[in-house]
C-alpha cells in the first residue's frame, strides 16, 4: 500500500470513531458522569488550550525523534485517554483526560503532517492532504451516524461502547502507522528550539489561519441554534446541511486542492475563500425572519453550500502555506504550531460566535463576514512577507 493510501487509512479509521465520540460525548458526560455543562465547557476549555501548546511540542519531538514513532506513540496515548473516560469520575479526572486527550489529538495532528512532508514530494503535499481530509469527513458521516444510534438507545453501556470503538480506532490507526517508512529524523539546528515561535510571518500566517478556522463552529452549533431562535425552519434540516457540508468535501476537496499549486495560488485562494465566506454571512443573515419555512430552507441550504466552498479553498490554501514555508529540518514543530490554530478556534469559536450571531443577529452576521473577507485579504500580502524571509526559490511569493 502507498504512503498516501496509508496514511489515507489511518485518518478515515481515526475518523469514524471521532465522528460516534463527537455527537455523543456531552451528553455522556452531563447524563451518565454527572458533570454539569459548566464543568465540561471549563475542562475541554482547558484541555483544547493546553493541547494547542502540546501540538508544538509533539511537532518539535517529531522532528528530532522521527514523526512516524511520535504518531505511534500519540495514537496510543490518545486510545488510552478514551479508554478511561468511562471508568473516570469526578471534575478532576475529567480535566485531567480531556488534556491528556486534546494533547494527544494535537500532537497527533502535528506528527502526521510531519511524516507526510517528510514522505510526500512538496508538489504532492497538498493534494494528498486533501486525500486525507475527503477521509476524514467521510469516516466522521459514518461516525456520526453510528452514534445516533447510541443517542437512541441512551443506555451507560451504549456511550461506553462509543468510547471504546474510539480507542480500538487509534489503536488501529496507530497499528497502520507504524507500518509507514519513517522519515527520516534531522538533527538538532543551531538556534532557539522552537525557532517557529520567533518566525513573525509564519505567526501571523498561523493566526489568520485560525481565524478563517472559526467556521468549524458554525455549521456544528451556531446554525442549529441560529435556525431554531430565529428563524422558521424545521429541525431536520440541521441534518440537510451537515450532509451537503460533509458530501461536498469528500466529493470536491481535492479537485479544488489540484488548482493549488504553489505559494501564490494559495493565497489566492485565501482570499476568494473570505470573499465567500462573506457571501455565505450575508445569506445567512437573510434567512431571520418567518418568511415560509420552505423558503427559509432554500436560503439555508444555499448559504451552507457557499460556506463549504469557502471552507475547501481557505484549507487548500492554509495547507501549501503551512507546508511550503516552513523549513523542511523543523516541519514538526512548525505543522504542530499551524495546526494549532483548531484547538485555538475549538476554545474560543462557540463562545465568540454565539454570542456575536445569536446576540447580534444580522449585523452580526455581516461583523462575521467582514472578519472573514478582512482575514482572507490579508493572507496575500502576509504571504509575499514570509516569502521576503531567507527561504528556498521556489516559496518566494511574487505577486
Amino acid at each position: 500500500m502507498s504512503v498516501s493510501r496509508s496514511l489515507a487509512l489511518a485518518q478515515l479509521v481515526n475518523s469514524l470513531g471521532d465522528g460516534a465520540y463527537y455527537v455523543t460525548s456531552a451528553l455522556y458526560f452531563t447524563l451518565v458522569a454527572g458533570l454539569s455543562p459548566a464543568q465540561v465547557g471549563l475542562g475541554l476549555t482547558v484541555g483544547w488550550a493546553v493541547g494547542a501548546v502540546g501540538g508544538v511540542v509533539a511537532g518539535h519531538l517529531a522532528d528530532r525523534c522521527g514523526p512516524r514513532r511520535v504518531a505511534v506513540v500519540l495514537a496510543l496515548a490518545t486510545a488510552a485517554a478514551l479508554g478511561a473516560f468511562p471508568v473516570a469520575t469526578g471534575f478532576p479526572a475529567f480535566l485531567a483526560l480531556a488534556t491528556s486527550y486534546a494533547c494527544g489529538q494535537s500532537g497527533l495532528a502535528a506528527a502526521r503532517q510531519a511524516l507526510l512532508a517528510g514522505l510526500v514530494e512538496p508538489a504532492r503535499r497538498t493534494r494528498v492532504r486533501a486525500h486525507l481530509q475527503a477521509a476524514t469527513n467521510a469516516g466522521l458521516a459514518v461516525g456520526a451516524a453510528l452514534g445516533g444510534l447510541a443517542l437512541q438507545a441512551g443506555t451507560p453501556a451504549a456511550y461506553q461502547t462509543v468510547f471504546a470503538a474510539d480507542a480500538a480506532g487509534f489503536v488501529l490507526a496507530a497499528l497502520i502507522l507504524s507500518r509507514v517508512p519513517e522519515a527520516p529524523a534531522v538533527p538538532a539546528p543551531d538556534g532557539p528550539r522552537l525557532a517557529v515561535l520567533r518566525d513573525r510571518p509564519y505567526a501571523v500566517l498561523a493566526l489568520l489561519n485560525t481565524i478563517m478556522l472559526l467556521n468549524m463552529p458554525l455549521l456544528s452549533l451556531v446554525i442549529p441554534l441560529w435556525m431554531v431562535q430565529r428563524t422558521d425552519a424545521p429541525a431536520w434540516l440541521v441534518s440537510a446541511l451537515l450532509v451537503v457540508n460533509t458530501v461536498s468535501v469528500v466529493l470536491f476537496q481535492v479537485r479544488v486542492a489540484r488548482r493549488v499549486t504553489g505559494v501564490r495560488t494559495a493565497a489566492r485562494a485565501a482570499r476568494r475563500a473570505g470573499i465567500l465566506m462573506l457571501l455565505a454571512c450575508a445569506v445567512y443573515a437573510l434567512s431571520a425572519g418567518s418568511s415560509g419555512a420552505p423558503a427559509t430552507g432554500v436560503v439555508l441550504l444555499v448559504a451552507a453550500g457557499i460556506q463549504v466552498a469557502g471552507e475547501m479553498l481557505a484549507a487548500a490554501g492554509a495547507w501549501e502555506l503551512g507546508f511550503a514555508l516552513a523549513p523542511d529540518d523543523k516541519q514538526g514543530q512548525y505543522q504542530g504550531f499551524f495546526a494549532s490554530g483548531v484547538a485555538v478556534a475549538r476554545t474560543i469559536g462557540p463562545l465568540l460566535l454565539t454570542t456575536l450571531v445569536l446576540d447580534g443577529g444580522v449585523a452580526g452576521w455581516l461583523v462575521l463576514g467582514a472578519l472573514f473577507l478582512f482575514t482572507g485579504s490579508a493572507f496575500v500580502p502576509v504571504t509575499r512577507w514570509a516569502g521576503a524571509r531567507e527561504t528556498p526559490s521556489e516559496m518566494v511569493f511574487r505577486p
